[in-house]
C-alpha cells in the first residue's frame, strides 16, 4: 500500500515539481478542479495590472499598435497551437467555446451541403457537454439537418452513408473517458462526413495531434488546464484545407480582410483569421497569456519531451495513484470509479459515482479545503450516476495533495459527516 512517505519521495524525484511555483494557491487548499477553472499564474495579476495602468491607462488607443493588442488573437493562437499538434498559423484565441462551435459547425454543414448534399444528419455523444449538444440542436433545426445523438459505444453504427458531420469532445467532462482522436476521425472520413472535435477538456491536459489526425475542425476552452482565468477567451481551430472555403456564420469586422478599411461589404480574411468576428477582450487575452506560458513552461523540465509528453506522464501518474489510494483506502463506501483504466482511454480527472450523497459528499470535501466538484446525472445508464470529479493538474498537484485528499474522502465517508445539513444545501453553481 502507497504511504504518504512514498509520495514526499515522488515528489522530490518529480521532474515538473518546480512548475508550481509559478501559481498563486490558498494555504491549506488542495485544488482538484482545474479541470473545471485552472489556478491563477502568478504573473498574471501584475500582467493585467500592467495592462490597465500603463497600456490602457498611458497607451490609451495607441496600445493597439504600441503594446500589440491587435495580434493577440494570432499571438495566442500559435502558442496553443504547440500544444493541440496544429501548424503556426491555423489557431486564434477568441470568444468562447459555445460560439466557435457555432462558426465551425456551421462552415463544417455548409462544406457538407456542398460536396454531400444528400447527407442530413449530425451525430454526436448522448452524454457530451450539453452547451455543444444545445449549439448542434440550434443549427441543425435551422437548416434542416437531423442531430442524432448516440453512446459512446455505438458510435460505429452510426457512420451511416447520410452522415454529415461526426461532433464529439475529446475528453468527456463526467467521465474523463478519452476518444482515440485518429481512430475516430479516419471512420468518420471513410464513412463521407467531416470530423469536429471540442479540445476543453484536452488542451493543456493530454497530448493532441490534431493534424496528425487529420481532423477537420476543432474548438477549446481558455480557462481550464490552460489557467486563463474566469471567462478566458476559448479558441478554434481549422484545417487550412477547410479554412478559405466558405464564411463562417459570425462576419464581424475583425474576420474581414481589411477591418479598418471600414468597407460597407464584408470580404472574408484568408484563412484562420476569418474566425475572428468582433473586437477582443484584451484584459482577458493578457491574463490567458500567462496560463498558457505556464504550461509552455513544462517544455524545459524534462529533456527531449514536449511540455504536453512531460506533463501527461505525470498526469497519469497522479491518477493512477488516485484510483489506486481510493480503492485501497475508501472500500466499502460505494463509490464507484467511472474513469477508464487504461491510460489511452483516460484524460486527466478521475470521477467516482455513487447512488445517494455525492453532492454532500463533495460539499464536505469543499468545506475540509480538498475541492473538487460534483455532477449530477441524468438521462440513463451510466448517464443518470451523480459524479464526483477530481481534476489532477500536473502543473501544480502533488503526489502528497492526493494521498491527503484520498485521506480526507476517507475520513468524510468513515465519520458520516456528509450526512450533516449544511452539506445538503443546494448551490447555483455545483
Amino acid at each position: 500500500m502507497t504511504s504518504l512517505i512514498d509520495c514526499q519521495k515522488l515528489d522530490a524525484q518529480d521532474p515538473l515539481r518546480q512548475l508550481r511555483d509559478q501559481f498563486s494557491l490558498p494555504d491549506g487548499v488542495i485544488y482538484l478542479d482545474g479541470n473545471s477553472l485552472g489556478a491563477l499564474p502568478r504573473a498574471a495579476a501584475a500582467r493585467v495590472a500592467k495592462a490597465v495602468t500603463e497600456e490602457w491607462g498611458h497607451g490609451l488607443i495607441r496600445s493597439w499598435n504600441a503594446a500589440g493588442w491587435f495580434d493577440l488573437p494570432q499571438r495566442l493562437g500559435d502558442k496553443i497551437a504547440t500544444l493541440i499538434g496544429a501548424s503556426k498559423g491555423t489557431v486564434v484565441a477568441t470568444d468562447t467555446t459555445s460560439i466557435n462551435l457555432y462558426k465551425v459547425l456551421s462552415a463544417a454543414l455548409s462544406i457538407a451541403a456542398h460536396d454531400t448534399p444528400l447527407r442530413k444528419r449530425v451525430v454526436s455523444e448522448r452524454s457530451n457537454f450539453p452547451t455543444d449538444l444545445y449549439i448542434a440542436q440550434a443549427i441543425c433545426s435551422e437548416r434542416g439537418y437531423q442531430l442524432d445523438l448516440v453512446e459512446a459505444g455505438q458510435l460505429a453504427t452510426a457512420l451511416t452513408g447520410d452522415l454529415a458531420v461526426l461532433m464529439l469532445t475529446h475528453v468527456n467532462y463526467r467521465s474523463g473517458a478519452m476518444f482515440d482522436m485518429q481512430a475516430i476521425t479516419a471512420a468518420a472520413h471513410k464513412a463521407g462526413a467531416l470530423m469536429v472535435w471540442d479540445l476543453a477538456h484536452s488542451a493543456g491536459a493530454v497530448p493532441v495531434e490534431l493534424e496528425g489526425a487529420h481532423a477537420d475542425f476543432a474548438v477549446g476552452c481558455g480557462y481550464k488546464y490552460l489557467n486563463g482565468g474566469p471567462g478566458a477567451p476559448a479558441f478554434v481551430w481549422v484545417h487550412p484545407k477547410h479554412a478559405d472555403r466558405f464564411w463562417q456564420p459570425l462576419a464581424g469586422w475583425w474576420g474581414h480582410a481589411a477591418p479598418f478599411a471600414f468597407t460597407p461589404d464584408y470580404q472574408p480574411a484568408p484563412g484562420i483569421t476569418r474566425y475572428l468576428c468582433g473586437t477582443q477582450p484584451i484584459l482577458s487575452m493578457t491574463a490567458l497569456e500567462c496560463g498558457l506560458d505556464s504550461v509552455l513552461a513544462a517544455q524545459d523540465c524534462v529533456p527531449g519531451q514536449s511540455a504536453m509528453q512531460s506533463l501527461r506522464a505525470k498526469s497519469l501518474a497522479l491518477t493512477d495513484l488516485f484510483i489506486a489510494l481510493v480503492e485501497q483506502r475508501c472500500a466499502g463506501h460505494d463509490l464507484e470509479l467511472v474513469t477508464p483504466r487504461a491510460h489511452s482511454l483516460r484524460g486527466s480527472q478521475v470521477g467516482l459515482a455513487r447512488k445517494t450523497g455525492a453532492f454532500a459528499i463533495m460539499q464536505a470535501l469543499i468545506s475540509r479545503g480538498v475541492i473538487g466538484d460534483y455532477r449530477a446525472g441524468s438521462g440513463e445508464g451510466d448517464a443518470a450516476k451523480d459524479i464526483l470529479r477530481f481534476g489532477c493538474t500536473p502543473l501544480y498537484l502533488r503526489f502528497t495533495d492526493v494521498w491527503n485528499a484520498v485521506e480526507h474522502l476517507k475520513q468524510v465517508m468513515e465519520s458520516g459527516e456528509w450526512q450533516r445539513p449544511e452539506h445538503n444545501q443546494p448551490q447555483a453553481v455545483t
